[in-house]
């Protein structure tokens, strides 16, 4: 579950592995990048921990970090 900390949407990914974690992580950057909208994210081995503000409107949570968290659930099934 997403939930805004610190003025950022934030979800936690685990996968099994290091190769799995960064294929998500590509797949990501493809949808962030069609959306224009990129995220701030950190990977230790099997884990991903995005964040999602929008620094155009002073770097708060907006409609289109929602719209980029729904993608990027998509995903993760």
């Amino acid at each position: 579950m997403w939930q805004v900390k610190n003025n950022y949407l934030v979800k936690t990914f685990e996968f099994r592995d290091f190769v799995e974690a960064f294929s998500f992580m590509t797949k990501v950057a493809l949808l962030a990048e069609k959306q224009n909208h990129h995220p701030y994210w950190t990977n230790v081995y099997n884990k991903v921990e995005i964040f999602l503000n929008t620094h155009d409107a002073g770097d708060i949570v907006t409609e289109k970090d929602h719209k980029l968290a729904d993608s990027i659930d998509a995903l993760f099934v």
